[in-house]
């Protein structure tokens, strides 16, 4: 019997449900990722205190604290304070782009996605992480 490699877990965060719907439909088939959805920030940060994930993916533009909220709090108290957050928002200036990035965002996507830049940048940071 042969032994399946471990999944990859991302969990991809927007309160649109169908992006999160259409990410997760890219992501499952394109590199074969188990993801978990969350709709809300609260949700998010539960899910990112309760257990660690390879990556997420995160919109900014969200009712409550925000993406950026969400963003620190991952990285200054959460089990993924190191895991890759991929921001995939609408915001396309340049100083959404920047306070992503200084705010310890991995990399950042514009909506809509352009699939074959997702998919390369999600593989791209799984396989660093995995180093």
């Amino acid at each position: 019997m042969r032994e399946t490699a471990p999944r990859h877990r991302v969990l991809i965060v927007d309160d649109e449900e169908s992006m999160r719907m259409l990410l997760a439909r890219i992501l499952t088939k394109d590199l074969k990722v188990e993801v978990q959805l969350a709709g809300t920030c609260e949700q998010a940060l539960r899910l990112a205190e309760s257990q660690a994930y390879d990556a997420i993916l995160l919109d900014l533009l969200m009712p409550g604290i925000g993406g950026y909220g969400v963003l620190s709090e991952i990285r200054r108290s959460s089990a993924n304070g190191k895991t890759p957050v991929i921001v995939v928002s609408q915001l396309t200036e340049k100083w959404a782009i920047e306070r992503s990035l200084a705010a310890g965002a991995s990399a950042y996507h514009t909506k809509p996605v352009r699939r074959p830049e997702l998919v390369k940048t999600v593989k791209d940071q799984l396989a660093a992480r995995a180093r």
